[in-house]
């Protein structure tokens, strides 16, 4: 079965240093290297994964920590230009098989607004990714606002991918082992997600479509008790819906390194067929174990088409650049 995969991941040398010494430092040599590799590579490594998986079209996107750990304003931006501009040279070599999520410098969320409409209007991006908080804000603070209103209007999903909180808490402490993807950065974008609901920016702008990996970072098996719980406390801001309507009205979650049953069982369950999607977590998880996982699913014909290709064209208003380029 043809695949589209939304968290793909690359690489440009400017990111290289931070990224070896937030991530690559914490894996063992092998991997770092073998991952490295493959996030500088467009051509090669790349097709052949996509290739031997069935994967049709794979949404490219800067690794973590990205753009959102750079504190110099002025540097995010100009880092985000060149990279956005980097990505769109890359997918116009292959525009059968790729296509791009923006980096945004959200340091400056005017200018972050800008530059989305800049990528999605002249690049044809299908959205933007942000690598979590950004100088320890997140996205439901007032001073996104501006950028929340250019989403809306470009009518653009936002993937919301983990990246570490700017302090390590106190109860990773003697074990930083959970502080990383084994653990925290589930906790820490589940969070920020909770975080957008709460704040009440779903209803100042109902449009905004959120994408979150690793098969929702848990929220779809918490439906029940966050509406349970919210409907006992006092309420510091009033919400026109209950949490869970906001969760199934303006989310999709990918299956993005969660290749297991239960899970993806949970989320269609939770969510509706309509609201999943393929995804690999590319290099960081193997595209044919993804794609083995995917396509022996206890699922329908029906249900598997919405998830591995159906729902990522129609969120992703996806389109084919090249019908004359080779496609699966």
């Amino acid at each position: 079965m043809k695949k589209i995969a939304l968290e793909e991941h690359f690489i440009t040398s400017d990111f290289l240093p931070d990224t070896q010494k937030a991530d690559f430092a914490k894996m063992n040599q092998e991997s770092a290297t073998d991952f490295q590799t493959r996030l500088l590579d467009f051509d090669d490594l790349r097709i052949k994964a996509m290739d031997e998986a069935g994967i049709e079209i794979s949404v490219l996107s800067l690794t973590d920590p990205g753009i959102q750990d750079i504190k110099d304003t002025n540097i995010a931006i100009e880092l985000a230009y060149k990279t956005n501009d980097f990505l769109a040279n890359k997918i116009s070599k292959n525009p059968g098989r790729f296509r791009g999520f923006a980096c945004l410098p959200l340091q400056d969320p005017i200018n972050a607004a800008k530059e989305l409409e800049r990528c999605v209007r002249q690049h044809g991006f299908v959205g933007g990714l942000v690598n979590g908080q950004t100088q320890g804000s997140y996205l439901d603070e007032e001073k996104f606002h501006p950028f929340w209103k250019k989403v809306e209007e470009l009518n653009v999903p936002i993937y919301l991918h983990p990246g570490s909180p700017q302090h390590i808490p106190a109860n990773y402490k003697d074990q930083l082992e959970l502080a990383g993807p084994l653990w925290g950065w589930t906790v820490e974008t589940g969070t920020h997600a909770l975080r957008m609901v709460f704040s009440g920016l779903f209803d100042l702008f109902p449009g905004i479509r959120i994408i979150l990996g690793h098969m929702g970072e848990t929220i779809p098996y918490l439906l029940w008790r966050l509406d349970s719980r919210w409907n006992i406390i006092k309420h510091p801001k009033d919400l026109k819906k209950s949490p869970s309507q906001y969760i199934r009205e303006n989310f999709y979650v990918t299956t993005s390194g969660m290749c297991a049953n239960g899970p993806l069982t949970c989320a269609i369950q939770e969510l509706g067929a309509e609201r999943v999607m393929f995804s690999v977590d590319y290099p960081y998880e193997s595209s044919n174990v993804a794609a083995q996982f995917i396509e022996q699913a206890p699922f329908s014909q029906k249900v598997m088409e919405k998830i591995c290709y159906e729902n990522a064209y129609r969120v992703l208003n996806l389109k084919d650049k090249n019908k004359d380029s080779n496609r699966l």
